[in-house]
């Protein structure tokens, strides 16, 4: 998975999965923190990641 978002410009840190059940509302705060978190420190858009049209002459 990671190779496939690295291929199609998506940062693979920007992209998390977890099971949380409706019960769970603690977890879920919990989780929303740690991603945003994450998310906050890769800063906007990285430029590695950015995908640009090719050049024609």
């Amino acid at each position: 998975m990671k190779n496939f978002l690295e291929h199609t410009g998506i940062e693979p840190g920007r992209l998390h999965f977890s099971w949380i059940s409706s019960a769970e509302s603690t977890k879920f705060v919990d989780v929303v923190k740690k991603i945003t978190d994450e998310v906050k420190t890769l800063n906007p858009a990285n430029k590695k990641y950015v995908k640009t049209e090719p050049k024609v002459d």
